[in-house]
């Protein structure tokens, strides 16, 4: 999710939205996408939920090289009604929600270096469509982000958008999702991270906590290193109940008289899939349970 967006560049539509120009992508640009992409299918198999890996192949997303956003549009839309639009970056809250909501999903077009393998601060075009755009091809997911789109417009109405970040964080990015007896991985920040791809779900050192949407939106996140603790869903299906059948306005209130939940913390009532021993985040210099 897009927070403190700069000046919209001059060769930005008024939506922000730019060509992606896929022919400008050199042979390294490619590679680069075919290295990261190899190593995440190669350890993804009984991690990533299963809807994820049918989306890679629904959407001929195996093909080498970096996707043409128009063809993958074209799969899209026939699948779910979304698309695919590429943006110079960050883009303003609003119009990322007015995107959403309109079955649009902003991806940036650029691609990190040989240096970046592992870590990036700013969204690449690895992490937006390898991470994102699979589950959009499932329809219950693509209505669950337009439904979130929507609930942004409001929030921005309401004042309330770090709120409800909060909620896009802890799914979207870094959800996990129960089916069967095992954990498996939704979220596209660790789907495209080998490394938390790994943590997220192996670790002792991370909380893995039922999802509950108002102690969710309670939490605090890590934007700087893996995090400290997961919310786990029950199914799809339930995720997307709960956020339309939720007013929340008056949860937004409520918020506001509560304070707000450590990165670690623990609740007595959490239904606890595995009470983090917290050892990497005390193995990192200011890391520390906040």
């Amino acid at each position: 999710m897009s927070q403190h967006a700069p000046e919209r560049p001059a060769d930005a539509a008024e939506d922000w939205t730019i060509p992606q120009d896929w022919g400008a992508y050199t042979a390294q640009d490619h590679a680069m996408w075919d290295r990261l992409f190899a190593r995440q299918a190669a350890m993804l198999p009984g991690r990533a939920v299963k809807e994820f890996m049918d989306g890679l192949g629904v959407l001929h997303m195996t093909k080498p090289g970096i996707p043409d956003f128009d063809e993958l549009s074209e799969r899209l839309m026939k699948l779910t009604g979304w698309q695919v639009v590429a943006v110079p970056g960050l883009v303003p809250d609003r119009l990322f929600f007015e995107h959403l909501a309109n079955r649009r999903f902003v991806a940036g077009r650029f691609i990190r270096t040989p240096e970046q393998l592992d870590y990036l601060q700013e969204p690449d075009v690895f992490h937006d469509v390898f991470g994102h755009v699979p589950l959009l091809a499932h329809p219950v997911f693509a209505d669950y982000m337009q439904a979130y789109g929507e609930g942004g417009l409001r929030a921005d109405s309401l004042g309330a958008i770090d709120r409800l970040a909060r909620l896009y964080w802890y799914t979207v990015e870094f959800g996990l999702i129960r089916q069967g007896e095992e954990l498996r991985l939704y979220g596209a920040g660790i789907l495209s991270s080998y490394g938390e791809s790994i943590f997220a779900r192996d670790d002792p050192s991370p909380n893995r906590i039922g999802f509950d949407l108002k102690r969710l939106m309670r939490t605090r996140y890590r934007i700087d290193d893996y995090q400290q603790s997961y919310f786990v869903i029950d199914s799809f299906d339930d995720l997307l109940r709960q956020t339309v059948e939720m007013d929340f306005a008056p949860l937004y209130e409520e918020l506001q008289q509560e304070s707000d939940l450590g990165t670690a913390d623990i609740l007595p009532q959490d239904i606890v899939f595995n009470r983090g021993t917290q050892a990497y985040a005390r193995s990192r210099m200011g890391a520390c349970p906040a």
